[in-house]
C-alpha cells in the first residue's frame, strides 16, 4: 500500500532534491484518477523507475508527464505512460538534512 523511495537525481529540482524520500501510493487513485500536476513514481520501459509531475492525460488513458529539470528524460523524449505502469502518487515527501 506505502512504498518509500529515495530520489535519485535532479528532474524534479529544486522542489524534490537528490537524496530526498518519497511515500507513493496507490490508495489515492482509488477516490480520485490521476489529475494535472500529481507527482507520479512509475516505470518506463527502457529508463527503469521514474518520478515526474504530470503535464497532461490522454483520451487512451495514457499520461504525459514531465520534470522540471533542463535536461529532464520525460514524456517529450519517451512520449505518453500507460497508467498500468505506475506505481503510485507520491503522498509524503521527506527532504534531506
Amino acid at each position: 500500500m506505502l512504498k518509500l523511495l529515495k530520489i535519485v537525481g535532479d528532474s524534479l529540482t529544486p522542489e524534490y532534491q537528490n537524496g530526498d524520500f518519497v511515500f507513493i501510493s496507490k490508495i489515492p487513485f482509488l477516490f480520485a484518477p490521476p489529475s494535472s500536476g500529481d507527482i507520479l513514481a512509475f516505470k518506463q520501459p527502457g529508463y527503469g523507475l521514474l518520478i515526474k509531475r504530470i503535464r497532461g492525460l490522454n483520451q487512451d488513458g495514457s499520461v504525459n508527464v514531465i520534470g522540471t529539470h533542463p535536461d529532464s528524460v520525460d514524456s517529450r523524449v519517451f512520449g505518453p505512460i500507460n497508467e498500468k505502469n505506475i506505481l503510485g502518487k507520491v503522498i509524503w515527501h521527506i527532504r534531506k538534512s
